[in-house]
């Protein structure tokens, strides 16, 4: 049936006049957010479908392929039982930044065919009006250097997930790798057939012909590199390391100045406030974490418990990230990727071992362990030598974690990219192939999270942590769901981004906006935000030294600075007393790790966060073994803890 009239139905359910014109935003009726969810239509029977036509008297076909949902508040189809082809789709959701998910299914307006059910894909690469993104070899000749080395960067990342679940090939069909900007994302993906063996000497091949466009900074460096993986005796990881060597070089040729600014504010339906963010307006503004550093808690467990949990987390975080920094100084090489995500992980299994100690000791049960959630980023300044020469202070590296639902956004002057998943039933339905995600949405309990630090082990926790790079000016959100609840930031970033990146709005401003925001539309919540304004364009450059970076503090109307609960355990309280203690200046002893092609050593703030976590679970033997190993850094450690926790330290025989 040919429509004659461009519609689409409000999600609102009790709207009295649901109908509205294709293109509105909000509902004449009842001035809810119309919804316009563009999704790709996959397989020869989709693009059969003429084009104004309606599927299921729901779906309007507006190019081949691309179909506009007119009724989304409706659930999609979907059978009884998933088909196999769907499955990797929902076991790659953690990937869903570059990857499609399915949305539902669709009859065919073939009668006589055969397999009627087509597939429906969403969060695809189409923007707000219906438009695909280019493909990555139409954008390829007029993208920067350090583009074309990060989107061969990201490819390379996906290659060993998908090839494990047989759809690798997606990789190498070049109508199907398509570009928002910095991102790759895939329209579809394409099982790997049989009797077909997919290796990486298929994926050089495929990037061969985007060589002779490659820009001339890179070019000869992209040749070796493909010209290796032309070699079957060749290992993934060394084709990594070598492109992620290319990738700093030509993003460090950048310049790089950071704004950041944060606040957490209680919300005016609430008299407290669990959350706990970094930096505030009542941070050091000689603070040497800043502003490389932005976190993000939500606590769990209410009063005296949540609290503690999200102020417990950032002192520790803050920490163990000044103690990495160092470390990362002192190395003469660039740390590889791994290396660095595996300590951040580190980093974060001791924050979960802190709280759960904590809740041992006040025999926390159940709901009643407290616990955060946290988003954080972590902008590492590493030196490195550019593809010019020379020595630049700064990779333009960015590494995210979250666990929970506190979330990331990156947002640019032409979209607003959600760069964390949540930790949450929903989720977890899709990830475990069980339910596509529309349906899991259906559950009671889909928004209940299902891991946050300080409810169990950290063994029993699944981290992701994700590194990007600084690539275009761009503003980096940070968020509690105070303000990302009901997909605020997704329908307000033009009026509270635009204008920071035009210039015409300070980082402060910005975020007091995005609180009032938040207290506006979601004030049930405590709200924290903080915003990174991110610049590489020489315009927007200040006359300043190489190695400083644009520091901007934040003095936000009515926010207080957190108070550290007056009942927190010793162990607990020791913590967050060492973080002020302790001389940074001092020289560290250190503790040699071996790594695979890479040291890093410990120093005494590193072993400071091991000994708080060793006090804190009451392992003695630890700390005996630990003062035979290192004596003069173990006792180096414990003059620097506060009065109360030396006497736990076994005291240095006398000589």
């Amino acid at each position: 049936m040919i429509s004659t009239q461009r519609i689409i139905y409000c999600i609102n359910p009790g709207c009295n006049n649901p109908i509205n014109p294709v293109g509105d935003s909000i509902c004449a009726s009842c001035q809810a957010s119309l919804v316009h969810r563009y999704l790709w239509a996959s397989g020869s029977l989709a693009a059969k479908s003429p084009l104004g036509s309606k599927v299921a008297d729901r779906y309007e076909v507006i190019k081949s392929q691309v179909w506009l949902d007119t009724q989304p508040g409706l659930p999609p189809e979907v059978p009884q039982e998933l088909p196999q082809a769907v499955i990797p789709y929902l076991k790659l959701y953690p990937e869903r930044l570059h990857l499609p998910q399915v949305y539902g299914f669709a009859p065919s307006l073939e009668e006589d065919a055969s397999d009627s059910e087509i597939l429906l894909l969403e969060n695809v690469p189409i923007d707000e009006t219906g438009n695909i993104y280019p493909t990555i070899v139409n954008a390829w000749e007029q993208a920067t250097a350090v583009r074309q080395v990060y989107w061969l960067w990201q490819i390379l990342q996906l290659w060993t997930p998908l090839l494990k679940l047989g759809v690798a090939h997606s990789l190498l069909v070049p109508e199907n790798l398509r570009v928002q900007g910095w991102c790759v994302r895939l329209l579809e993906l394409h099982q790997t057939q049989t009797t077909q063996t997919i290796s990486l000497q298929d994926l050089g091949q495929s990037w061969q012909p985007w060589l002779k466009f490659a820009k001339t900074s890179v070019a000869k460096e992209l040749e070796k590199i493909v010209e290796q993986m032309g070699n079957t005796q060749v290992e993934l990881e060394t084709i990594a390391t070598q492109l992620n060597t290319l990738l700093l070089a030509s993003a460090a040729e950048l310049p790089l100045t950071l704004k950041v600014a944060g606040v957490t504010d209680t919300g005016p339906e609430l008299a407290q406030n669990e959350d706990t963010c970094y930096p505030t307006a009542f941070q050091d503004l000689d603070d040497p974490l800043l502003p490389h550093l932005s976190i993000v808690c939500d606590g769990i467990g209410g009063h005296q418990g949540g609290e503690v949990a999200s102020q417990l987390a950032v002192q520790s975080l803050k920490l163990q990230i000044r103690a990495l920094f160092a470390e990362v100084a002192e190395q003469s090489e660039p740390v590889q990727p791994q290396l660095l995500q595996e300590q951040l992980e580190a980093c974060l299994r001791i924050v979960n071992n802190v709280i759960c100690s904590r809740n041992d000791e006040q025999k926390r049960q159940g709901r009643e362990r407290m616990a955060t959630t946290v988003v954080m980023a972590v902008q590492v300044p590493q030196r490195v030598s550019t593809t010019s020469g020379w020595q630049s202070d700064n990779a333009h590296e960015l590494y995210l974690a979250n666990i929970g639902d506190s979330r990331a956004y990156w947002i640019t002057r032409d979209y607003c990219q959600l760069l964390t998943v949540d930790d949450d039933v929903a989720a977890r339905e899709v990830r475990s192939a069980r339910s596509l995600y529309h349906q899991a949405l259906q559950r009671l309990d889909a928004t209940a999270l299902t891991q946050a630090l300080g409810t169990k082990d950290a063994d029993s926790l699944r981290f992701l942590i994700r590194r990007f790079i600084l690539d275009e000016d761009g503003i980096l959100l940070l968020c509690s769901d105070g303000l990302s609840d009901h997909n605020w930031v997704e329908q307000s970033w033009q009026d509270y981004a635009i204008p920071v990146l035009a210039g015409r709005l300070s980082v402060e401003d910005a975020v007091r906006d995005w609180i009032n925001l938040a207290n506006q539309k979601n004030g049930h919540d405590n709200t924290s935000v903080v915003l990174t304004l991110c610049r590489v364009s020489k315009e927007y450059l200040v006359p300043v030294a190489r190695s400083q970076q644009s520091v901007e503090s934040v003095e936000i109307v009515k926010a207080e600075p957190p108070e550290v609960e007056e009942s927190l355990a010793e162990s607990s309280q020791a913590l967050l007393d060492l973080d002020l203690d302790l001389d940074l200046s001092e020289e560290p002893i250190p503790t040699p790790v071996t790594k695979p092609k890479q040291t890093i050593r410990v120093k005494p703030l590193v072993l400071a966060g091991g000994l708080l976590t060793l006090l804190v679970g009451g392992t003695s033997l630890g700390l005996l073994a630990w003062r035979q190993f290192n004596p003069q850094g173990f006792q180096q450690v414990c003059r620097q803890l506060p009065q109360g926790m030396q006497s736990i330290c076994p005291q240095s025989k006398s000589n």
